[in-house]
């Protein structure tokens, strides 16, 4: 997929963190003159962001905790926390998996090499990518590389030796999206955003199988299943096409129950992190470059756009009072990063 076809279908690409790939191998479109120029931490929001209502969480002292090369690929795409304050950020249309020092400091991990001859094609998407990301108990971290060729898509394991190793191979023609770890049940948890489905894996490697295939999950005219989260005795997963974020309970065996639809009108949505609050989540909105609050009985609130200087943004990740936001630039703008902000809750928890 480039820039070349329809204009459409450019629109459908803007609905996920992927949408980074029409921009592989060409120059980056140019940003809106208010966001051109990469924002300096000072200069963005350091108090609530849209107080319309007294009750649920709010931002405050948002700032750039790093910037990230677009230009050279670096388009931020998933987070995975830390101890101590830093992150591993995916990358696409680079190929990378990157490490962000609690200071902001920039590691390059791991860059994935393209398939044999520089040749694969993804479903959908169309070039290999480095999607969603990892970190075990043990400090391991691991990432989905989409590459639409067998032995080269699936789990990935980032090693010291600085090769990564393929842990969890899977089909060819799947499009992994988000990856999880389960640690009550020692495996992997996948979104398969083109199959519409939910792929599991041990933890220790081997083969996968697909843990649910609910037609919830399904992508309507471009991506289905893409961010995913477990919370409470249940997997969520938010649909890009379908603007919503599902349920699917975990059966006293492991397997998926029944999903049930918990959120709608999010047209666009990436990843997603629940803020502590009950089932309050803050939810990426990567078309249309927002940060949302959705309450427990599905209220939506802006709390981030593009007048703060959202960009494409593709994922979500709290721990504590600190939620981890990046925006991925991938068809607005040139100012790929990764933001820091506090929580500030206000009012009974949903």
């Amino acid at each position: 997929m480039s820039l070349h076809r329809s204009t459409g279908l450019r629109r459908r690409a803007a609905t996920l963190g992927l949408a980074a790939l029409l921009t592989a191998g060409t120059a980056v479109a140019p940003a809106p003159a208010a966001l051109a120029t990469p924002a300096p931490a000072a200069a963005l929001a350091t108090t609530p962001t849209h107080p319309r209502h007294a009750a649920g969480t709010r931002l405050g002292d948002v700032r750039v905790l790093a910037h990230f090369d677009r230009a050279a690929g670096q388009a931020a795409e998933s987070i995975a926390l830390e101890p101590g304050g830093g992150a591993v950020i995916g990358m696409i249309p680079g190929r990378q998996v990157v490490r962000v020092a609690q200071g902001g400091a920039v590691q390059v991990l791991v860059t994935m090499p393209l398939p044999p001859g520089g040749g694969g094609t993804t479903p959908v998407v169309g070039d290999p990518v480095v999607t969603g990301v990892a970190r075990s108990d043990t400090g391991a971290v691991y990432f989905l590389y989409a590459s639409g060729q067998g032995g080269l898509t699936g789990i990935w394991q980032v090693r010291h030796s600085g090769d990564p190793r393929l842990v969890v191979p899977l089909p060819a023609d799947t499009m992994p999206n988000a990856l999880v770890i389960d640690g009550k049940r020692d495996r992997f948890l996948v979104t398969d955003s083109a199959g519409g489905r939910i792929w599991q894996a041990p933890l220790r490697g081997g083969e996968a199988t697909v843990w649910s295939a609910d037609p919830v999950l399904a992508p309507g005219a471009f991506f289905g299943a893409n961010g995913m989260k477990i919370h409470d005795g249940a997997v969520w997963a938010s649909n890009s096409d379908h603007g919503t974020i599902v349920r699917i309970p975990v059966t006293k065996g492991g397997g998926s129950g029944r999903a049930e639809v918990r959120a709608t009108g999010l047209e666009g949505i990436d990843d997603f992190d629940f803020t502590g609050r009950g089932t309050e989540i803050l939810a990426a909105i990567n078309q249309s470059s927002k940060l949302v609050r959705v309450s427990a009985d599905g209220t939506r609130e802006t709390l981030l756009d593009a007048q703060d200087g959202m960009q494409g943004t593709t994922a979500v990740a709290v721990r504590g009072h600190r939620a981890y936001v990046t925006n991925g630039a991938n068809l607005v703008g040139n100012d790929s990063n990764l933001l820091l902000a506090k929580l500030q809750r206000h009012g009974p928890a949903d």
